[in-house]
């Protein structure tokens, strides 16, 4: 059987039968989004085992993810029983692998387990005892990170953390990790490295063994993992990644757009192909992302196009905030109740608008990668010290917050003030009892805590109901809390606690106006109960964070929050780094990247008025939004006339402009203003001014090559 006859090449395009069939010199497959990238991989495997029959032990192959890595798998062995001798696994798990069957050589024990960050926060606390977990936590993430850039204590950290105590506490972590014979999940790869780097006979026998190396998903590599490529491929090995510099969204977890853009220099004689032809969307969707994508530098470049036919154009759909535009999300739904369809956006803490909207209209809905606003810890956590000032008695809530932030009571000490109340009395009145009793450490905690409670009390009433809000989130500690979190875990608790403040706004002050506020919450969390039974049904909507679209494809998108300052996130305003123009370009492929989930409907949603905490600001639309196809772009005009007001694409911030009195500047901030675009404008002269570019005709937009 020749390899035109093969069956497993019947189904594939041209250029995928060209990806598949190319074999000797390194290869760099280029996949578009769509473009059945799995596929090829798993067909080029059965065609390295059933055509050219190379021995099965030989071949590795590595993903990011363990479902990844199974369905693989699965798809290989179901075109070649012989794929089931191929290592198909992920890059830590065959970190793992490796180690085990060199554990001695790399100073590991041959049973050595694997800390996850707890384990690790956990042998610092041994280390230094005396310091908070939550401190520790932040040395935790932080040896992660230089570990994710093959960074030891020894080497340079300033990089990672300008902490000047990091590099001792990194040393000494290594120490003691080393001394018990256990490694981390940086070790899986900077371990494995090292060996091979550093003992010829092990980097000879890995090199006589593997022949083929193919390595999917190649954007999201981080500097480890492409150092360990390096040294695991032999010279005269074969080597394959497949990814798209395009898809690179996940610098904030340490992955290196370079190593992927990088790649035909590192492997000379590296023969590119690119799979451009896309199976999921309609031309005007994969039109939309083009133009969007090809603002960045840098690209190794394709240009994806479809066979597909129809489809209406994209849509872009201005709301005065965010409630209108969950309102507008609410009535596509209703229009085509149907049709798969997924909401996205760039934070977690936007899905509360939508879904209270939809739970009180009574429509399921699912949350992908996160739990429901009300759900999460920080939400409950907030919510638990606000419900115990509105109620006293409410001993749930006390338990939940008299110890979070850790302030020194334990179990038996709270136990101590509940047994002070007498039958149907309010927990301050214990607390002032127990405060008799409980002497030291834990009688000083109590204590701050008792005047904390009554000062909140005092203050209930005097201020906006948002701002009281805020207050009890700072100064009870949940605020640093939560925000050390972030840091270590990537998440976004206090931007939902932020979001919590902007939902209490629209209520009253004092008592009256907080008990409202906590009953709507608690009638929306049944609504929600509600929709979760119903959240399996077909017409479900999702929910779902750009990010976590990756890998994932819908009938209808809608991409909201579209404003500058949002998406792209905290905005730079001018180009004064290599770095800010780096965050821009990796927020631009995100836009790319939401793009192309969608299958037949795409819509673009943003909202002239936000809430920033708690007040409602004007913001103007998203840069990006002035990147799309003209025709995308005047859709906004038809859909509601003075929205986006004229100049708001034309005079966005960081464009350098030029005026008769004033001279040249850059556009640094910009606003809508009583129905009009505002922008403020920084001078070369050190000057600042404000206009309305509708009316003020000396100002003038200068053009990228300064004509």
């Amino acid at each position: 059987m020749t390899n035109a006859q093969a069956p497993y090449l019947r189904d594939l395009n041209p250029v995928q039968k060209q990806a598949v069939l190319q074999y000797g010199r390194p290869l760099l497959i280029l996949a578009g989004a769509g473009s059945g990238k799995t596929r090829v991989i798993t067909v080029k495997i059965a065609h390295l085992l059933e055509s050219l029959g190379l021995d099965p032990r030989s071949i590795l192959a590595v993903t990011f993810t363990n479902k990844a890595a199974g369905e693989m798998r699965e798809r290989a062995i179901g075109l070649s029983p012989l794929a089931q001798g191929v290592l198909i696994r992920t890059f830590h798990s065959f970190g793992a692998w490796f180690l085990r069957r060199n554990a001695p050589l790399a100073g590991l024990d041959p049973r050595f387990t694997i800390y996850d960050e707890d384990d690790m926060t956990a042998l610092l606390k041994t280390l230094y005892p005396d310091r908070e977990r939550r401190d520790l936590s932040r040395y935790t993430f932080l040896i992660g990170r230089a570990k994710d850039f093959a960074l030891g204590p020894e080497d340079p950290l300033s990089g990672i953390s300008g902490d000047h105590a990091f590099p001792e506490i990194y040393a000494a972590y290594e120490e003691k990790l080393r001394s018990i014979g256990n490694a981390d999940f940086g070790d899986l790869i900077l371990r494995c490295t090292r060996l091979l780097r550093d003992n010829p006979e092990v980097r000879k026998r890995i090199h006589d063994r593997f022949r083929v190396i193919m390595v999917d998903e190649y954007q999201d590599s981080n500097v480890a993992q492409h150092e360990f490529l390096r040294e695991f491929a032999a010279p005269d090995a074969y080597v394959c990644v497949v990814g798209d510099d395009d898809q690179s969204i996940y610098r904030f977890r340490g992955a290196e757009i370079k190593n992927i853009r990088s790649f035909p220099d590192i492997f000379p004689g590296t023969e590119i192909i690119r799979l451009e032809q896309n199976y999921r969307s309609t031309p005007n969707i994969l039109e939309a992302a083009c133009a969007v994508v090809e603002n960045n530098s840098g690209r190794l470049g394709k240009k994806l196009w479809t066979a597909n036919g129809g489809g209406a154009a994209p849509e872009i759909v201005p709301c005065p905030d965010e409630t209108a535009e969950a309102a507008f999300c609410l009535s596509l739904l209703r229009k085509k109740p149907d049709m798969q369809t997924a909401i996205l956006y760039r934070t977690n803490a936007q899905s509360r608008a939508f879904e209270t909207s939809f739970a009180r209209a009574g429509l399921p809905y699912l949350i992908i990668g996160t739990l429901r606003f009300y759900e999460r810890e920080e939400i409950k956590d907030a919510l638990a010290f606000l419900k115990f000032l509105s109620n006293p008695k409410d001993e749930v809530s006390f338990r939940r917050i008299i110890n979070k932030p850790a302030r020194g009571i334990g179990a038996s000490g709270v136990e101590k003030i509940l047994a002070c109340r007498d039958p149907g009395a309010r927990i301050p009145e214990a607390m002032d009892s127990a405060l008799k009793t409980v002497k030291g450490k834990a009688g000083a905690a109590l204590k701050d805590f008792a005047d904390m409670h009554a000062r909140f009390l005092e203050d209930l009433g005097k201020r906006k109901l948002s701002d009281f809000v805020t207050r009890v989130i700072q100064e009870s500690g949940l605020e640093a809390y939560h925000k050390n979190q972030d840091l270590v875990a990537g998440s976004q608790k206090l931007q939902n606690l932020e979001e919590l403040v902007n939902a209490a706004s629209i209520y009253p002050p004092g008592g009256a106006g907080l008990a409202e506020f906590l009953e709507s919450i608690e009638l929306d969390a049944a609504r929600v109960e509600e929709s979760k039974n119903a959240a399996g049904t077909t017409n479900a909507v999702t929910l779902i964070t750009m990010h976590n679209t990756k890998g994932l494809e819908f009938d209808r998108v809608i991409i909201t929050g579209l404003e500058d300052g949002l998406f792209p996130k905290d905005a730079p305003y001018r180009d004064s780094s290599r770095q800010e123009e780096e965050d821009i370009e990796e927020e631009r492929r995100l836009f790319y990247v939401a793009i192309t989930r969608a299958r037949r409907e795409l819509y673009f949603t943003f909202c002239t008025n936000r809430r920033i905490h708690g007040q409602l600001k004007n913001f103007p639309p998203s840069r990006f939004l002035e990147e799309l196809p003209e025709e995308i772009r005047g859709s906004a005009r038809r859909a509601a006339g003075t929205y986006p007001p004229p100049g708001v694409f034309a005079f966005r911030p960081g464009t350098t402009v030029y005026h008769e009195d004033y001279g040249q500047g850059i556009v640094w901030k910009s606003a809508i203003k009583e129905g009009s675009h505002l922008v403020t404008v920084r001078f070369d002269s050190g000057q600042t001014r404000e206009f309305f570019p509708k009316y003020e005709r000396r100002l003038e937009r200068v053009a990228a090559d300064g004509l």
